[in-house]
């Protein structure tokens, strides 16, 4: 059988990826994000406590990535475990009332879920560039956008009709295994194929130019995750009407969606450098609106611009390390994936650190736009070396 056989067509890659990263992204990391305020009412978590929750998330994904660099696993089986405990630990917290739990759940679902970005990332890239469809990249990202927009309507509906937070967590699991039983048997298929299509796995150091950007990586990692992690508990301290205020997350998730999807097709000739610096700008803007003052606009502002450069970035910094090249698909993106996972986990840790004072948020915010700009000077100042780095490859 020839490998043409075995491939997978562009379709199947990029619906494949979109699926996997809805349940990995939008459930298995992002689920808490609008299940949080319902925590907040039926549990009486802290604000302090969900920080931690959401640390711990984080901890795991950073810890995900680091086992994805060290063991460089066959992305398809990454995919496939990875969606299966995604599910698993979802249900978890569902039927689990010890909250020490919860955050060995949530590590476990954020190792789970490095896992699949990796994998699908790894993946999915090469299978598309093999049939010439790298535009369609955004596809995959898109369903980042589409879990988190789904997730997000699931918690909306939860407040309207007083589920509680047990069934959301219970029904967002269920979910989760779903996919994860539909994908199952195609990424079993396509193992022998994404294999023969990735790259080779011997092991190789990632060139300078490469580590300068994860390094910039990490400070968009840490720049977007305080809006990311509390704009809905933000918005439920400003807004009584859950139909209102649950609005954020699904806005912030179909932004997502619609924006990785639009970037792809608009600006598919410009190199994802250029992309990831332009689309900072605006995310310092989205992070900085609701610290300059809480009302319906700047929340919505907040969601527009964060949730529709996040996917972006992530999408054009994964796309910048594989062209900078040096080393096997999954150690690239190993490597920005800790990088970014790095970053994230002193956002809550410093909520948690100025949880006390009235203007935390605000506080936090300020310093989070400030990591995004010297991030994005930096890029702009080590663009020439990685633009010579290439030229060598």
């Amino acid at each position: 059988m020839s490998t043409q056989k075995l491939q997978p067509s562009a379709t199947a890659a990029a619906l494949v990826g979109l699926l996997a990263l809805a349940s990995a992204m939008g459930i298995g990391r992002f689920s808490l994000t609008p299940i949080l305020p319902l925590m907040q009412q039926d549990k009486g978590l802290s604000l302090a406590a969900g920080s931690w929750l959401a640390t711990t998330n984080y901890l795991g994904y950073l810890a995900g990535a680091v086992i994805c660099i060290a063991l460089q696993p066959r992305p398809a089986p990454a995919i496939r475990w990875g969606l299966l405990w995604v599910g698993l630990l979802t249900l978890a917290m569902g039927f689990c009332e010890w909250q020490p739990a919860w955050l060995g759940l949530r590590f476990l679902a954020g190792v789970a879920s490095a896992f699949v970005l990796v994998g699908t990332s790894a993946w999915a890239m090469p299978i598309l560039s093999h049939h010439g469809k790298e535009q369609w990249s955004g596809h995959v990202f898109a369903g980042v956008g589409i879990g988190i927009a789904f997730a997000g309507l699931f918690g909306l509906f939860a407040g309207i009709d007083a589920w509680g937070s047990r069934a959301t967590w219970i029904a967002l699991g269920a979910v989760s295994m779903l996919l994860s039983a539909l994908l199952w048997r195609s990424l079993a298929s396509d193992a022998t194929a994404a294999a023969r299509s990735s790259e080779p796995r011997p092991r190789a150091k990632l060139p300078r130019s490469a580590l300068i950007a994860a390094a910039c990586y990490a400070t968009f990692g840490f720049g977007y995750i305080i809006p990311a992690t509390y704009l809905p508990a933000l918005a439920r301290g400003y807004i009584d009407n859950p139909a209102l205020f649950g609005l954020v997350w699904p806005v912030f998730g179909t932004a997502a969606a619609v924006s990785t999807l639009l970037s792809a097709w608009l600006f598919r000739d410009l190199p994802p450098r250029q992309l990831w610096v332009r689309s900072k700008w605006v995310l310092a803007v989205g992070v900085l609106a609701p610290a300059a003052w809480v009302n319906v606009p700047t929340l919505v502002i907040s969601a527009v611009c964060v949730g529709g450069t996040f996917v972006v970035i992530t999408m054009a910094g994964i796309k910048e390390a594989l062209r900078l090249g040096g080393a096997p698909a999954s150690l690239a993106v190993g490597v920005m994936t800790a990088a970014f996972g790095a970053g994230q986990i002193a956002g809550p840790l410093l909520m948690g650190l100025l949880g006390r004072s009235d203007h935390a948020f605000a506080w936090a915010s300020l310093i989070a736009a400030g990591s995004l700009v010297a991030g994005n000077i930096a890029l702009l100042l080590f663009g020439r070396e990685a633009e010579a780095a290439v030229e060598k490859a």
